[in-house]
């Protein structure tokens, strides 16, 4: 006859042989369990520094790009955004409407933020310089580097595009976006999705090149709006204009109509609480 009882109190399952190990918030069993302490790692001498590219690490540089750029950027004030191709710089009719559109913002008591980098982006920040107003780049590592531009005032720079477009969203009153590339896309579409979608509060995005853009705002219509992919109302989200005074006098318009409707809308909650008092 088998003793089972004596078979039972010998064996140990693999897993149990340790007991559970708590690093941090996270519970490790079995072969799991390291043979060192956090404490001990951290401590130790010349150690691998591969462990800065490893995911946990950059969770906290990524979290130092939002609390510098945050920090860099409270006080910024009003501010108008400006995007456009890094390749279409000095001598191009783009490069002068941006440098135009940038003195136009200074004047408007608005700053001028850019992508920090050549072409329409330096454009932008030059105009604002020039007629003493507040110039701001937000860069972006590349693997060509491009740096900020001569005219940015106050400069961040980002490794990660996520971090940095939040930038833009969270401390800009409005869109102006002259031709570019794929970047250039990029921006204006995440704004426009995000607007869509009501996660950012609305804000005004204005087109400037009808021969550039116009394409593209017909095909929304012809094509996402005839096959039910957007709303009706959608395509009027990009209004295209021709002029930097045109571009300025759009955005600031909706700002303007922005904040009266915030406004009313305070002010219909108070009486509405006053009522209810």
């Amino acid at each position: 006859m088998v003793d089972t009882g004596s078979m039972t109190s010998e064996y140990t399952s693999p897993r149990r042989k340790k007991s559970a190990y708590h690093k941090g918030p996270v519970t490790l069993r079995g072969g799991l369990i390291p043979d060192e302490t956090t404490d001990a790692r951290l401590l130790a001498p010349d150690q691998d520094a591969s462990f800065i590219h490893q995911d946990p690490w950059r969770v906290m540089r990524i979290q130092s790009e939002f609390v510098e750029g945050f920090g860099a950027l409270a006080d910024l004030g009003p501010a108008i955004s400006v995007f456009g191709s890094a390749r279409l710089g000095e001598g191009t009719d783009e490069y002068e409407i941006a440098r135009e559109v940038g003195r136009l913002l200074s004047a408007a008591e608005y700053a001028t933020v850019t992508g920090g980098g050549p072409g329409i982006m330096e454009g932008a920040n030059r105009g604002a310089v020039e007629a003493g107003g507040l110039s701001v780049g937000l860069g972006i590592e590349l693997p060509f580097e491009q740096g900020l531009n001569e005219y940015v005032d106050m400069g961040v720079n980002f490794r990660y595009f996520f971090a940095r477009k939040t930038m833009f969203l969270k401390y800009s009153q409005g869109f102006i976006v002259l031709p570019g590339g794929f970047g250039t896309m990029d921006e204006l579409f995440e704004a426009l999705t995000l607007v869509q979608t009501s996660k950012v509060t609305r804000f005004p995005i204005v087109l400037v090149g009808t021969q550039f853009w116009g394409g593209l705002v017909t095909w929304l219509r012809d094509s996402m709006l005839v096959r039910g992919t957007i709303s009706e109302a959608d395509p009027d989200l990009l209004p295209i204009v021709d002029t930097a005074q045109e571009a300025v006098d759009v955005v600031l318009a909706g700002v303007h109509q922005l904040a009266e409707q915030q406004r009313a809308a305070a002010a219909a909650r108070d009486d509405a609480e006053g009522h209810a008092d």
